[in-house]
């Protein structure tokens, strides 16, 4: 390729390339370091195991499935998760916004940024991968399949590079795709992301709100701590731990069903089981169920119907075409699959916690659906002022195929007469002896002393005229230059 974008890598692109390969990665790395010698300094044991302490540690960061000892773990804390991906997707973002301020990005700059954003943590991966291997003999831990960590690992970084640089060069991705993108695609992605975030947003307030009606129990679990760096710790595990919640929660409002060990959560049954003694489970209603709790399903209704809203303003969403609404669903409901599988996992003698992933996700793609199709409607019959395209732009119409502008777009002032300037148009524009020109003299012409002539006045009185004529003729012809349009 030509010289623009990473095609050619110059040094100042390998210099972005690496940052964006190692930044996160160290980000991350460091506070691993920092919280592992801290645990350790603090339970006065060795340093011995602290090399596969943090290798364990980067493993979980990633979601890794990890044994130690006779107890299988694979519900980690989705905390150091986000804040890590959103590292990347930030540094994506940048080298994004360098190639382009360069050239457009193309395939093959898309290709470098992904390759540094997943190259740089394989490499780290594989080093724990040995470490891991190597403590074997020290610690408890059995290393991980080598297969399923890189897959781990790939996968979320992947799903860091596509939000990173979707989120300000989508274009540069639909360009990789062998036909062109509906119009609609992608105001339905934005609203469906939307959604879920309105949806954790209720179930984070229903979490603090039960955390309240609580209290009394989380007092409870501080009891096992045993001193201040024990509930220090509780405390630090309670909050990393909060994602996992929220997501739970947003099941279940819903109408999805929680798994905690061997009993269950929902809206409409309570089944109990041992769960661990953490702040955060506290939380955890005891039961039995009642029946305004079925309430709580208006949340996934209201969202749906402003999710609906928005995709009938921002789009040509039709009752007979309702594309964007659905397509927005679907986002929502794969959204709500991947949480609930990150957030979800085994918890050693515990079992399995966390929501039913098919479920939630089934559930999400209704809710939004239907009651999304009540707020397109609405946004179509309630409010056509609000309906359309940005203001100013044109909105295609792709039955009639022809463009249709917003009554608003131009404004009365804009047809004025003083809109345009006395001295816009010259007279000799007009042509005399075009017969569609209407053409009125009135005036004088004097006869003046030549400037070249010796005697000025010798026939002053053969040259001097009055003229007073008028002609009339055709009608102006439909010429947009002279009607100003």
């Amino acid at each position: 390729m030509g010289g623009g974008g990473f095609g050619s890598l110059t040094p100042e692109r390998a210099r972005v390339l690496f940052l964006l390969a190692a930044r996160a990665s160290a980000f991350v790395l460091l506070i691993i370091f920092a919280v592992v010698f801290g645990t350790l300094l603090a339970a006065g044991s060795g340093l011995s195991g602290a090399s596969g302490a943090i290798s364990a540690s980067w493993l979980a960061v990633h979601q890794v499935p990890l044994t130690i000892g006779r107890t299988g773990i694979g519900l980690w804390p989705l905390l150091p998760t986000g804040l890590m991906l959103w590292l990347v997707a930030r540094d994506c973002a940048k080298a994004a916004d360098h190639c382009a301020a360069e050239a457009d990005c193309t395939p093959v700059d898309l290709a470098w940024i992904a390759g540094a954003a997943i190259g740089g943590p394989l490499l780290v991966t594989a080093v724990c991968l040995a470490v891991a291997d190597d403590a074997s003999a020290v610690l408890a831990l059995q290393p991980p399949d080598t297969l399923v960590a890189f897959a781990w690992v790939i996968g979320l970084h992947l799903l860091a590079v596509i939000a990173g640089v979707g989120a300000r060069h989508w274009r540069d991705f639909t360009d990789l795709l062998p036909i062109p993108l509906p119009h609609w695609v992608v105001p339905g992605v934005r609203a469906g992301i939307r959604a879920v975030w309105r949806l954790l947003g209720v179930a984070a307030v229903l979490t603090v709100v039960s955390f309240l009606l609580h209290w009394s129990r989380i007092g409870d679990t501080y009891h096992s701590a045993g001193n201040i760096a024990g509930a220090l710790g509780l405390t630090l595990l309670s909050l990393a731990y909060l994602p996992n919640a929220l997501v739970d929660t947003a099941g279940v409002l819903l109408g999805g069903q929680v798994q905690i060990g061997a009993g269950s959560l929902s809206l409409f049954g309570i089944e109990g089981a041992p769960v661990p003694a953490v702040p955060l489970m506290a939380a955890v209603p005891s039961g039995p169920v009642a029946a305004w709790w079925l309430v709580f399903l208006l949340a996934p209704a209201a969202v749906g119907v402003l999710g609906g809203l928005d995709c009938g303003r921002g789009t040509d969403d039709r009752p007979t075409a309702p594309w964007a609404t659905l397509t927005s669903a679907a986002v929502a409901a794969v959204l709500i699959a991947l949480l609930g599988g990150l957030a979800g996992g085994d918890l050693g003698t515990f079992g399995r916690i966390g929501p039913e992933v098919a479920i939630s996700a089934a559930l999400a793609f209704v809710w939004f659906a239907v009651t999304g199709y009540v707020g397109m409607l609405g946004a179509r019959w309630f409010a056509p002022a609000a309906v359309g395209t940005a203001a100013g732009a044109a909105e295609y119409d792709y039955d009639d195929g022809e463009y249709e502008y917003a009554d608003d777009e131009y404004d009365d002032d804009y047809a004025e007469d003083d809109y345009y300037a006395d001295d816009e148009y010259e007279d000799d524009y007009y042509d005399d002896d075009d017969p569609g020109h209407v053409v009125e003299v009135d005036g004088e012409l004097l006869d003046e002393p030549d400037a070249l002539d010796p005697e000025p006045h010798a026939e002053s009185d053969e040259n001097s005229d009055i003229v007073d004529a008028e002609v009339v003729e055709g009608d102006l012809p439909d010429n947009p230059e002279v009607d100003g349009r």
